[in-house]
Formats: C-alpha cells, sequence, structure tokens
C-alpha cells in the first residue's frame, strides 16, 4: 500500500498545503489565504480529508506551544495576527483528521528542509518576510528546551540614518522584525518593498541589521552556513549587501569555515519550497515511529 505524507505550512499571510509520495515527491499542493481561524482550518480540514495522508508535518507561524506536556501544547499562543490568540491548531486537526501531527514553527520546518537537501547538520535558518524568524539545527536537532527561539526578536544597534524610524513591531518596537520585516518598507516609505528601486538606500539599512542577526547567530552558535530565506531576501541585491556589512562587522575575529558567499546564503530548495520539504520529512519521522 502506498504511503503518503502531507504538509501544512501555516503562514500568516497564505497556508500552503502539500501531499508527496513515500520518495518526498510532491504530488498535490495548493495554497489560500490566511483569514479567520474558522475558515483556514476548515479549508484545511477538507483539503486532507479529500486527500488522505499517513502523517502530516505542521510548521506554524507563532508563537506557538510546543511543550508537550503543557495544557496549550498545539496551541498558536500570543500572536499578534488579529483572531489567531490562543487557537488549537494542532487539536483541531487531530480531531477531524486522526493522523499523527508534528508540531513545529514554520521556521524550524524550512530549516530541517534545507538540512535534509543540503546533509549540514549545524545551520542557522533566518526568514526575512512579513515577519522575522529564526532557527537553528545542531548535530541535526532543533535547538529549544520548552519552547523555540524567536530570533527575530532581539535587539539590534540601529543604522545611523534610520534612528528616527519607531519600528513596526507591536511588542518591542524596533527590534530585528520590528526594522528589518518587509512592512517596514512600507512604514518608511509608504511604498511596497517590491516596488522599491534596488539601488535605493534603504536596502543599505535593511541589509545592515540582517547582518547583525547572521553575525549573532555565528557568534552564539558557530553554525556551518547561515542561511537567509523570505520575500525580502529576493530583492536582487540584498544577499551581497548582507554580506559586506556581515564581514565589516565580523573584522576578522574568527575565521568562517567557508567562504562569505558560501557562508551567508540564500535557500538550496527552489519556490520557497524548504518548509514544506521539510515538514515531509518531520512527518515521516513521526510516522515511521509508530
Amino acid at each position: 500500500m502506498s504511503v503518503y505524507y502531507g504538509s501544512i505550512e501555516a503562514g500568516g499571510t497564505k497556508f500552503v498545503l502539500a501531499i508527496a509520495d513515500e520518495h518526498f515527491n510532491i504530488i498535490k499542493k495548493c495554497k489560500f489565504s490566511t483569514t479567520t481561524p474558522q475558515e483556514t482550518i476548515s479549508k484545511t480540514i477538507k483539503y486532507f480529508k479529500e486527500n488522505r495522508v499517513s502523517a502530516i508535518g505542521l510548521g506554524s507561524f507563532g508563537p506557538i506551544d510546543l511543550n508537550l506536556s503543557s495544557k496549550t501544547y498545539g496551541y498558536i499562543t500570543s500572536t499578534p495576527k488579529v483572531g489567531w490568540k490562543n487557537i488549537n491548531l494542532v487539536g483541531q486537526l487531530k480531531e477531524a483528521l486522526d493522523i499523527p501531527i508534528y508540531f513545529t514553527t514554520d521556521v524550524n520546518a524550512s530549516a530541517y528542509g534545507e538540512m535534509k537537501n543540503t546533509g549540514i547538520k549545524n545551520l542557522v535558518y533566518l526568514t526575512i518576510g512579513t515577519g522575522i524568524g529564526g532557527a537553528a539545527i545542531q548535530n541535526g536537532y532543533f535547538i529549544g528546551g520548552i519552547g523555540h527561539s524567536e530570533m527575530g526578536h532581539q535587539r539590534i544597534n540601529r543604522h545611523k540614518d534610520d534612528f528616527t524610524f519607531e519600528g513596526i513591531c507591536p511588542f518591542h518596537g524596533d527590534c530585528l522584525e520590528g526594522v528589518a520585516a518587509g512592512p517596514s518598507l512600507k512604514a518608511r516609505t509608504g511604498i511596497l518593498g517590491e516596488k522599491i528601486p534596488s539601488d535605493d538606500s534603504i536596502w543599505d539599512i535593511l541589509s545592515y541589521y540582517i547582518a547583525q542577526a547572521a553575525i549573532n547567530a555565528t557568534l552564539t552558535l558557530a553554525p556551518e552556513c547561515v542561511i537567509l530565506g523570505g520575500g525580502v531576501m529576493e530583492k536582487s541585491n540584498m544577499i551581497s549587501l548582507t554580506q559586506k556589512h556581515f564581514i565589516s562587522m565580523l573584522n576578522n575575529y574568527i575565521d568562517l569555515p567557508c567562504s562569505v558567499e558560501q557562508y551567508i546564503r540564500l535557500p538550496t530548495v527552489k519556490e520557497n519550497g524548504s518548509a514544506t520539504l521539510g515538514n515531509f520529512y518531520l512527518a515521516y519521522s513521526l510516522f515511521t515511529k509508530k
């Protein structure tokens, strides 16, 4: 009998659902906007009732509760996304589908997908998009005790040309997410990021902040590479600007394990598929434990 695995990339903007065969090849995929919890979760349940799988890997926006002994395990918790605070996401899905579900953050799923695709077992993954999240894998395992990291809310030094911008984070103002996430571009300029020219100085400001996050990850976790995903990094010059700032900030303090172009890099899984691939492998890991 054929075995199929499911992926749910539960993003704050959209849900991406996919099904893979036992060799992790995608055979079906769909996406829809993240609206109300009732509507979005109902669509997800309907999809997997019509397309049965043996297990699901679920990578979700957060914060989420990953503590298996917690009364709110499987919940999206203190998210600023309207209507989604304290939603029992995993509980509703398991009750309706009655299959194993591996629950983690969306960025953890991306990191896991990159690990499986590259074979690198010590890496940091930062996603720079509508929000900013970070994940680290050390020796093949996620870091974290009773919860997950929140690298997007670390404190950073302000760029010399950006002191007047207050930041957009509703919790911390000018944390990393507050000054470098995609919506900060429109908050500063009134223009959507994809419409801002590549030579605009705003990209130098954002890359300055992202490089600081990469420096912090490097000096704290000593990974083999730092992978930068998300919509902001799709701007053609962002990766080179970030590499330039990273080298300047590091100032030869330590030796990198490879060139900066290999160390500060974009995802290897095409079409933003790192989280989907990671979810398939996480579903597999859960299913094979049965």
